[in-house]
Formats: structure tokens, sequence, C-alpha cells
């Protein structure tokens, strides 16, 4: 078929072979007429595609570089989204077409439907924001994650999605293996990173685990700036990034939102997340924790471990990203501090765990 000339250099993306592929898999698309990077995401990479029929989709695929073991499998991720959009009311993009063929474009990916709507991060995106606006989007969150936790796995065709039995100690010691994964390759890049606090915050975490929680669906990187919002009148459009959804216990997800989170009393904020969440308006963190409770009749009683958990886990996401960092793999902007963020992750957690308090 005829492609049109299209923008040179989108790494990831084999403009010729995805076009010979979108011919059979959604017949009358018309030609690729344009392909980008949408900006954000720092794992899965993302991007806008726009057809001749006046159609824009996007197209999901795995990073560049250097992969952690598990991760990045895109039939898990287009999986759950289809089920939660065919027998849930949880917000998610209609999905289109799956490719497990890596020679199209270089790795299995997936189309979904373009969804309208914003990406909050920061100050900036703040600018047109009330606080009414802030406050209703704080609620629209928690009652989104609430959605996702009051899932029936079973009715939603998702009940072999995951194996919730030892669900916190599998995790510890996933992310655990993922880490010295990461550690070979920054030491393959001649780099030596001396980060002592992460074996004995391990050690901390495996003497808490907690027992085995009623099996839901969880997200696994549950944040606002996961998410597409509408803001007259404030709402979620869609949750997004679903690659590390799974059945477990739903504590983990808010503990991890409870991470990202910042709060405006906060000494600095971590270079990932929504520091959006500092302006007028926004919960702070125990508001949050507080509101999803109340959705959710959820005990936070041993909330204080599983935000120290999430600490961890996010410690070794990053780590793994600074390892693409350095390899010279990753795609997109705002890399470059990634790899600072770790220890003080790693710090974050042992003061937690010090207070008993996950404020």
């Amino acid at each position: 078929m005829s492609v049109p000339e299209l923008p040179a250099g989108v790494p990831g993306v084999d403009v010729p072979r995805l076009a010979s592929w979108l011919a059979g898999a959604l017949p009358g698309a018309g030609p690729i007429t344009a392909v980008e990077l949408i900006a954000g995401g720092r794992s899965n990479l993302t991007y806008g595609i726009a057809l001749g029929d006046g159609r824009r989709v996007v197209l999901r695929r795995p990073p560049l570089g250097h992969v952690l073991p598990t991760a990045h499998d895109m039939g898990r991720e287009y999986r759950v989204m289809a089920a939660l959009g065919a027998h849930t009311g949880v917000p998610v993009p209609g999905m289109l077409a799956f490719c497990d063929d890596p020679d199209v474009i270089g790795a299995t990916f997936y189309l979904m439907d373009f969804v309208e709507g914003r990406v909050l991060r920061d100050e900036a995106d703040a600018a047109d924001l009330t606080p009414d606006q802030a406050r209703g989007l704080s609620d629209a969150l928690a009652e989104a994650l609430a959605a996702i936790h009051t899932v029936d796995p079973g009715k939603a065709g998702l009940a072999d999605f995951g194996r919730p039995a030892g669900y916190m100690e599998r995790q510890l010691r996933r992310w655990g293996k993922q880490w010295d994964s990461s550690q070979d390759a920054i030491r393959a890049t001649g780099t030596v990173r001396e980060l002592p606090e992460y074996d004995r915050l391990v050690a901390r975490l495996g003497e808490r685990l907690p027992g085995d929680a009623p099996a839901r669906l969880v997200h696994g990187d549950f944040r606002l700036d996961n998410a597409l919002v509408r803001l007259d009148p404030p709402a979620i459009s869609a949750v997004v990034d679903w690659e590390m959804a799974t059945l477990g216990d739903p504590l983990s997800d808010l503990g991890l939102t409870l991470v990202y989170w910042t709060d405006a009393a906060d000494p600095a904020a971590l270079p990932v997340g929504a520091t959006i969440t500092a302006a007028p308006g926004f919960h702070t963190r125990r508001e949050f924790a507080e509101r999803y409770a109340a959705l959710t009749g959820a005990d936070l009683a041993s909330l204080d471990f599983y935000v120290a958990f999430a600490c961890f886990k996010l410690a070794a996401i990053l780590e793994g990203i600074h390892a693409r960092f350095l390899q010279n793999a990753t795609v997109g902007e705002g890399f470059a501090e990634i790899g600072d963020a770790v220890p003080l992750l790693l710090d974050r957690a042992h003061a937690i765990l010090d207070s008993g308090s996950p404020w």
C-alpha cells in the first residue's frame, strides 16, 4: 500500500510495517498521516496516530533497551482494559486491536481509541484550575480507585488474571529481582551505585508482610497523571497505563497513589507523579485516603506498611528506568533526574516505618 511521507525519527515504530498491518486490522481506516510520541510515560511507550479516515488512535508498545523481566506484557494490558470496558463502569479507552507479532514494529503492541482529556502533572497545568475543580478531581480519582477495587473479577472475566494468595510476599520477591536485574544492567555501563539502605528496607518489609487480603483487581501504578481528566464538571475520562494490573491486595494501590501524591507542605517533590496535587483545593494525602476508605470500607490501620512498600516498589521501577537512561535507551524527556529519586524513596520508606505514620 502507499504510505505517505512521515516525519523522520519516530523511535520504536516501523511506520511502513505498521501501515501494512493496519490495513488488515482496521479495514477502511485509510493511510497513516502522522505519528507522534505522546509526552509522558517513563515505561511503555505511547504514540498518537492520525489516520486517513480522520480518526486518531493510540498505540502502546514496550520500552526500548533494558526491560525488566515479567514487565511490559502488552497482552495483559490489552486484556484487562477490554474486560473493564465491556463489563464494568471503570473508565478506560476502547480497545481496537492487539498485535502479538514483534516483527511488525519490533515489539508486541496494541491500539486503542483516542480519549479526549487532559493529563495534569505540575503547577503549570494548574494555571486555569480552580480550587473547587481541584477538590472535585480529588474526589473523582478516589472514586475511580474505589471502582477498580470493587470490580468482581469473575463477572468481568478476570478470575484468572492473577494469584492473589501470597500477593505481597511475591511482590517483595518480584521487585527484589527487578532491582537485581537493574543493578546488573547499571554495572554493565561502568556505573557504580551505592545504596545501602535498600537491603535494610527489604528486611524490614519482610518482617511486616501482612496476611492475604480479599482478591481484588489492582491497577499497579494508579496516580493522577495516569488518568485523563475533564474539568467541567471534574471527572476522570479514562484510567490508562494498566501494564502492572493483576489480582492482589488493593491497599498496595492506595499506598502507591499516596507516594506519588504531593502535599503543599512537602519539602521536596519526586520527579515522578503529579506535583499539581500541591495546588489549592486538592485533597491532602490523608484526605484522599479517608475518602477512599469511606467509599470502600477499607481498614487503614496498617497503611504505613503499604506506603513504605510502595516506596520500595517505586524505587525498583525507577532504578530500571535509570538503567535504560544510562544505556541511552530512553525515549522522551525528564529521565536525567530519575536516578536521584531512588535514595530519596528508600529514606522515605524508612522514615515511615520508624514513625508508624503514612503521612
